[in-house]
């Protein structure tokens, strides 16, 4: 496939969910197998089941400004314990540690400039029938990752595939 040929994979993900950490290992292989070829996009769907989870996202955004938001979702996602545990107090440290500026991060937090972007992907997801994390979407296709992994990825590349072969045809 040539480069810019595929859809770009929607990846709806809540930073505080352990699920999510998992899902990190098909996001790191679907980069090593398309590169740039295939952009994936963090779409936030923080559950109110976890209480720092809408925190975190505002937090990822103000990341991906400073654009470090990968770096920082990782970082953060192997630390869902101690986010669940310790909340911003976390969101600040995992800043620091991958060179995110902590009081932007820590402003941002409380005037609030990442809101809209929250809760228009809290909106989207819902709109298109996203019920939990991970979820993926790619061309229209929407992959529930939250009930098992299982054979997932295997999906999501032949997904990645037939999209990519419908742009070029």
């Amino acid at each position: 496939m040539i480069e810019g040929s595929l859809p770009r994979l929607e990846f709806w993900c809540e930073l505080q969910c352990t699920d999510c950490r998992t899902a990190l290992d098909d996001v790191r292989e679907l980069r090593a197998r398309y590169g740039d070829a295939l952009p994936i996009e963090l779409r936030h769907f923080p559950l109110e089941k976890h209480k720092h989870a809408y925190a975190a996202a505002e937090a990822a955004e103000e990341a991906f400004a400073q654009g470090l938001g990968w770096p920082f979702v990782e970082a953060l996602l192997a630390r869902v314990e101690d986010l669940s545990a310790r909340g911003t107090e976390v969101l600040l440290e995992v800043a620091r540690e991958v060179g995110v500026d902590p009081e932007e991060v820590d402003t941002a937090l409380v005037d609030g400039r990442h809101m809209l972007t929250v809760d228009a992907d809290q909106a989207e997801g819902r709109a298109i029938g996203v019920k939990g994390t991970p979820t993926y979407v790619i061309a229209g296709q929407r992959f529930d990752g939250g009930q098992s992994q299982d054979g997932l990825l295997e999906r999501l590349v032949a997904a990645v595939e037939a999209a990519g072969a419908s742009r070029t045809a």
